[in-house]
């Protein structure tokens, strides 16, 4: 009788462990992109070209919301946060970044949208505030990714200085800063 009872004592032991050893998986996320970081980086690229053409540290900097390429007169979240990340590493690498929420003087300022520069606006503006460059951007939404394109342009001329081109997955971090649904991953 002892050993019956010390046999099934192991064997509920046995399926306790087998039991506990079994844990099932969280669900795995689509990997989340570090926006930031991508932003830092084409800013840092951009930064290295200007560098080398003329703009010289210390000029000052316009920066325009990045809008939709589909519908250039409207913008998202992700359009203004790009925006600003890319004018954070500018004015760190000793670019004087003028604050366009602080004027709406020859600004476009669309509610909900941010700093949109018409074109016929963009030299008398960068003139205004004795601007060397301003930059502009787009973003373009794919099924699985947003294409954004980035310029520096001499307002003077219209000559871009520099440009870069990267993408972003469309995860749903990107999903809610571009307004979309929650959707799940």
């Amino acid at each position: 009788m002892r050993a019956i009872h010390t046999a099934c004592l192991l064997l509920a032991a046995g399926l306790a462990v087998s039991g506990c050893a079994h844990v099932e998986a969280p669900r795995e996320r689509a990997p989340q992109a570090d926006i930031i970081a991508h932003n830092h980086t084409a800013a840092e690229a951009l930064i290295g070209q200007v560098q080398a053409s003329r703009l010289p540290k210390g000029s000052a900097v316009l920066i325009a919301t990045l809008v939709n390429i589909d519908a250039l007169e409207t913008s998202s979240t992700l359009g203004r946060s790009i925006s600003e990340q890319v004018g954070t590493k500018f004015s760190a690498a000793g670019y004087q970044v003028i604050e366009l929420k602080l004027r709406e003087g020859g600004v476009y300022l669309k509610r909900n949208e941010g700093e949109l520069m018409l074109t016929r606006e963009i030299s008398q503006l960068a003139k205004s505030h004795n601007a060397g460059a301003v930059i502009v951007g787009t973003y373009a939404e794919a099924g699985s990714t947003v294409f954004i394109n980035l310029k520096v342009v001499d307002p003077a001329s219209n000559v871009v200085l520099a440009a870069t081109d990267y993408a972003l997955p469309m995860n749903q971090d990107v999903r809610t800063l571009l307004g979309k649904r929650a959707q799940r991953f």
